[in-house]
C-alpha cells in the first residue's frame, strides 16, 4: 500500500497534524511526517516533493500556517495528490492560510481541507488510496456506517426527549 507524506510547514502545526496521522493510523495507512518550510527550507521541501513517488508515497498533505505556499511548492514539484491543510494562527485565526493554500493557479492543482482540518485530510489522503485497494475502500464504508449510526442513535436521544 502506498504511503501518505505529510509535511508541515513549522513544528507548531504538530497538535492539528497529529490528528491526520492518528486518523491514518486507525486506517493502517502508514505516514512518513518532515517539517519542511516553503520559505526556510524550500531545497528539502522541494527534494521532498520531487522524490516522493519514487519513494512510494501516494498523497502529499501539506499543512501550513499564515503564508502558506507549502501546499502550492510541493504541488508545483509533483503530480501526485496534494492536500493542503490550512492552520490556524493566532493573528487571523487561519483565513491568511486557507487563502494561501487554496487559491492556486491552474495547472497546480491542491485540495483544501477546513481550517485544522486534519481528519478531513487524512479522510480524503485514504480515499485517494481506496480508489486503488479495496480492502481501504471497506474500511471508509464501515467508518462511514459507524459513524451513520452513532448520528441516528443521538437523533433517538433527541427524539425521546422532546417528541413526547
Amino acid at each position: 500500500m502506498k504511503k501518505v507524506g505529510i509535511v508541515m510547514g513549522s513544528d507548531s502545526d504538530l497538535p492539528v497534524v497529529e490528528k491526520a496521522i492518528d486518523t491514518l493510523k486507525a486506517f493502517g495507512v502508514e505516514a512518513e511526517v518532515h517539517v519542511y518550510s516553503a520559505h526556510r527550507t524550500p531545497a528539502q521541501a522541494l527534494a521532498f516533493a520531487q522524490s516522493a513517488r519514487a519513494r512510494g508515497l501516494g498523497v502529499l498533505i501539506a499543512a501550513a500556517g499564515k503564508a502558506a505556499h507549502l501546499a502550492g511548492v510541493l504541488a508545483a514539484n509533483t503530480t501526485l495528490p496534494v492536500i493542503g491543510l490550512p492552520v490556524s494562527a493566532h493573528t487571523l485565526d487561519g483565513i491568511d492560510a486557507l487563502l494561501s493554500t487554496v487559491q492556486m493557479p491552474a495547472g497546480i492543482p491542491v485540495a483544501t481541507v477546513a481550517i485544522d482540518g486534519a481528519v478531513n485530510a487524512a479522510l480524503l489522503s485514504i480515499e485517494i488510496l481506496a480508489v486503488a485497494d479495496e480492502g481501504l475502500a471497506e474500511k471508509l464504508q464501515h467508518k462511514r456506517e459507524a459513524d451513520t449510526a452513532a448520528v441516528l442513535q443521538k437523533n433517538a436521544a433527541v427524539e425521546a426527549r422532546f417528541n413526547r
